[in-house]
């Protein structure tokens, strides 16, 4: 999975001014609380320019709707041309269209803005009805929808009654050459009062979960995810993590809905809906999510080296690093056991030291390691429970909001955000996140924070200043000339 945008406080960065660009075409509605009107207020939060192309007129408010017409294709032609000649979009989202020929002029102008060489993303709400139980859907325009947009789209994202009329199906691949679907459930009873939305993507599937907000103001709440989702992939997001931004956001303003009739009221879009840990969802595909691993003996890690061999362990802690990663990732090694068993003597010889072995979690339980580190590919084969049971703290790391929103559900003992920096450790798929994001999932995550990669003597000052926990060194201890002084150097730096 490659990360296509750094994370941040600032969730949608701007040069000079310069703003992505995201057109909703959907229905507008007089209540002011879906359709156009809930989009605009979505794109505004995450701090997107959204533009609007009508296709079709409600008169509704939050009781009833009680007319509804689709503009011509001509008229939505015409807006559409309007936009394209000085606003072109990074994304479009689609809402209520209106009729086939609607759909046709979207389909048209989705493959004109791409023929132009422009890497437009597609995002489908496919509203068929309100939430007032009034349909705006007949035979003929799920048709049109599911053999003409559909395949144009980067992401659908149905509630459960929707995908059903359209025939997608959760646990459904959807592979190379077709859309990737969230399913969302909040139209859908679940046991323990949860939310889970169910994704099918390129770069990850499963499931997220969030508790149900206990509000009958959930107007709006579509239009709100697809139009987040639109804003992140504009920002250049790829689908999974807009996904997630897209749950953040929509939890976060369902908490903040209000009523303005009689009716059930709308969701309020709010900026700071990336700041809150209880706005990040967690996957329900691991077992014994939920259930803490044990914390720190001391939280406050300090410069954690990254080691290849137990000589190097001992030579690291001898210096006066107390938190140390042993890193050996062949497996085949025949001194692999050896050295892990030396190298917990070592740190528990050594008052204060914390000792993560990487990857080789069985060899880690045998030898009654500290604690383990591991990798998102290595989250299918090893036995949590196994190593809860053993009381051994875990580590995790993370390269993305998915990712963070995986390991978060595993509530483990700190987790790594990374790349900081550019690094010349191994080849990475992901771009760097910078310091802004290190400090960002400092301040939101409630558990220590490791950034790494890419840190040496000349940054590890800006690391420490982030407010995170630790800063994990590999090449700047191992590869310098002088190595029990590099640790002197970057300890007193990090402090």
């Amino acid at each position: 999975m490659r990360a296509e945008s750094t994370l941040g406080t600032e969730i949608c960065p701007t040069e000079a001014g310069i703003r992505p660009v995201v057109w909703s075409i959907a229905g507008s509605d007089s209540g002011g609380g879906a359709g156009l009107q809930a989009d605009l207020k979505a794109l505004q939060a995450f701090g997107v320019h959204g533009c609007t192309a009508v296709a079709a007129i409600t008169a509704q408010n939050s009781v009833a709707v009680t007319r509804m017409e689709s503009v011509s294709a001509e008229l939505l032609d015409a807006q559409l041309a309007a936009l394209a000649h000085d606003q072109p979009p990074q994304a479009i989202k689609t809402g209520l269209l209106g009729s086939v020929d609607n759909v046709h002029v979207v389909c048209q102008w989705v493959d004109r803005l791409r023929a132009q060489g422009l890497p437009v993303a597609l995002v489908v709400d496919p509203v068929l009805g309100s939430t007032t139980s009034t349909s705006f859907a007949d035979d003929a325009l799920v048709q049109a929808t599911v053999q003409e947009l559909l395949p144009r789209a980067t992401l659908v994202t149905p509630n459960r009654a929707q995908a059903e009329r359209l025939g997608l199906r959760i646990g459904q691949a959807y592979g190379a050459g077709q859309p990737s679907v969230v399913i969302t459930g909040g139209d859908a009873f679940e046991a323990g009062g949860l939310v889970s939305d169910w994704l099918s993507s390129p770069q990850a599937t499963g499931w997220l979960s969030l508790p149900r907000v206990d509000t009958v103001h959930h107007r709006g709440t579509g239009c709100t995810f697809a139009s987040t989702a639109a804003a992140a992939l504009a920002s250049g997001y790829c689908v999974a993590d807009a996904v997630v931004l897209a749950k953040m956001a929509t939890t976060h303003a369902l908490r903040h809905a209000y009523a303005p009739g009689r009716g059930a009221g709308q969701v309020q879009a709010l900026p700071d809906f990336a700041q809150h840990i209880e706005s990040l969802p967690w996957l329900q595909a691991q077992s014994g999510a939920q259930t803490a691993f044990p914390d720190l003996s001391n939280p406050a890690l300090g410069v954690y080296a990254v080691v290849d061999s137990a000589a190097w362990v001992r030579r690291v802690l001898f210096a006066g690093i107390r938190t140390v990663q042993l890193r050996i990732k062949d497996p085949t090694e025949s001194t692999l056991a050896a050295q892990i068993q030396e190298s917990v003597a070592a740190a528990r010889a050594t008052p204060g030291a914390q000792l993560f072995i990487n990857d080789h979690w069985q060899l880690a339980l045998q030898h009654g390691a500290y604690g383990v580190h591991l990798g998102q590919e290595d989250l299918e084969q090893v036995d949590l429970q196994a190593l809860r049971q053993a009381g051994v703290r875990l580590g995790l790391s993370t390269h993305s909001y998915w990712e963070v929103a995986r390991a978060w559900a595993l509530r483990p003992s700190y987790i790594a955000c990374g790349p900081i920096f550019a690094t010349q450790s191994k080849e990475m798929p992901w771009i760097p996140q910078g310091l802004d994001n290190l400090r960002y999932w400092a301040g939101v995550l409630p558990l220590p924070v490791v950034g790494i990669a890419g840190i040496d003597g000349g940054n590890v000052a800006e690391v420490a200043a982030t407010g995170v926990a630790s800063a994990a060194v590999i090449s700047a201890i191992t590869k310098a000339a002088d190595p029990d002084r590099a640790c002197r150097e970057l300890m007193e730096r990090f402090r």
